[in-house]
């Protein structure tokens, strides 16, 4: 690996697998917990385009300010348009659809459609990436999933009825779970940094377009606490936290690693309580325990065939992709 790069893609190196890509994901998770939380907090002063928008302004500055220092070498051929992808479900979609449907629920119950982020992201990785996750996976992800939702949905209040802001909050699910898949697959030959930056620069000039017609519509007046919010969605949110968070789905497997997610519903409703006022009781202790463990479970959960049977189908289909059962991580140097 290059001291500029962070891409994990090589036809020529070859590591022992290692629990790295898990340890990385939960780093992006812990980082992306915050999100919601001080999303509530900034659209209690500023316009929810604002938010959306001027995060994403403030989050490319950065990225060609790091891309330029390392000079970088520019995307290729198709990689502009994977990138465009990113950029719809990361940078466009997910931020603007959360930062309007936070306008009027609560953390806590953002983090009810939220919940459902590590299967769908499973599911993206499945399509995009072709893994082949195995049926005991898909049933701990599910067990994980149903129980992530039916926690966050007792601290929120639940589905009573399905409501404009929980449509809003499906759409930034889905556009985030391409994006992660897409981004995951592009880390591993453009870099985890890399990735998210080139994103920020394609995605630039609409959402300079948006802060501007926002600021024009509803000049950004806040207090220090909703634009100390702004400024962590902007840097961590935005930026920061993808560098770790496509680093391990990059290093993969995508599927896997993303059950990770399954955490950040219970953080982002601890975050909720501490810095909101939130309701917090045993019963929320108690589903989060239950919620961290179908997360462990899920990600621990056998990802390979017998070596024999896994050996046999590589040499009966030499160059086919690295799937589930292999026992090898590639690494560029």
């Amino acid at each position: 690996m290059t001291i500029h790069s962070s891409a994990t893609v090589s036809k020529n190196h070859v590591i022992s697998p290692s629990r790295a890509g898990l340890w990385w994901g939960l780093v992006g998770v812990v980082a992306f917990s915050f999100t919601v939380p001080f999303t509530r907090v900034a659209v209690g002063g500023l316009s929810p385009l604002f938010i959306g928008s001027g995060r994403a302004v403030i989050a490319a500055v950065l990225g060609v300010a790091v891309l330029t220092l390392t000079r970088q070498r520019l995307p290729r051929g198709t990689q502009w348009a994977r990138l465009a992808v990113v950029a719809a479900g990361v940078v466009v979609g997910f931020p603007l659809l959360t930062s309007f449907a936070l306008t009027s629920v609560p953390a806590s119950h953002g983090a009810v459609v939220i919940a459902l982020l590590p299967a769908v992201t499973a599911v993206m990785a499945v399509l995009r990436g072709k893994e082949r996750p195995p049926r005991s996976f898909w049933a701990m992800a599910a067990a994980g999933a149903v129980v992530t939702v039916a926690f966050a949905s007792l601290q929120g209040g639940g589905f009573a009825q399905l409501t404009w802001q929980d449509l809003l909050l499906f759409g930034a699910v889905i556009a985030a779970a391409v994006g992660y898949a897409e981004g995951g697959l592009l880390a591993r030959e453009l870099g985890s940094w890399q990735t998210v930056s080139w994103a920020l620069v394609v995605s630039s000039p609409l959402m300079i377009v948006l802060t501007i017609v926002s600021a024009v519509q509803q000049p950004p007046v806040g207090s220090l606490t909703e634009w100390a919010a702004f400024a962590y969605l902007a840097v961590v949110s935005m930026f920061l936290g993808f560098f770790a968070w496509y680093r391990g789905l990059a290093i993969g497997p995508m599927a896997r690693v993303s059950q990770v997610q399954l955490v950040q519903p219970v953080l982002s409703i601890l975050w909720a309580a501490l810095l909101l006022r939130e309701e917090l009781g045993w019963a929320t202790v108690l589903g989060g325990l239950a919620v961290v463990l179908c997360a462990g479970v899920a990600v621990r959960t056998r990802l390979s065939r017998p070596a024999r049977a896994m050996d046999q189908s590589e040499a009966a289909s030499p160059g086919r992709g690295r799937n589930w059962g292999s026992r090898r991580t590639i690494i560029r140097e």
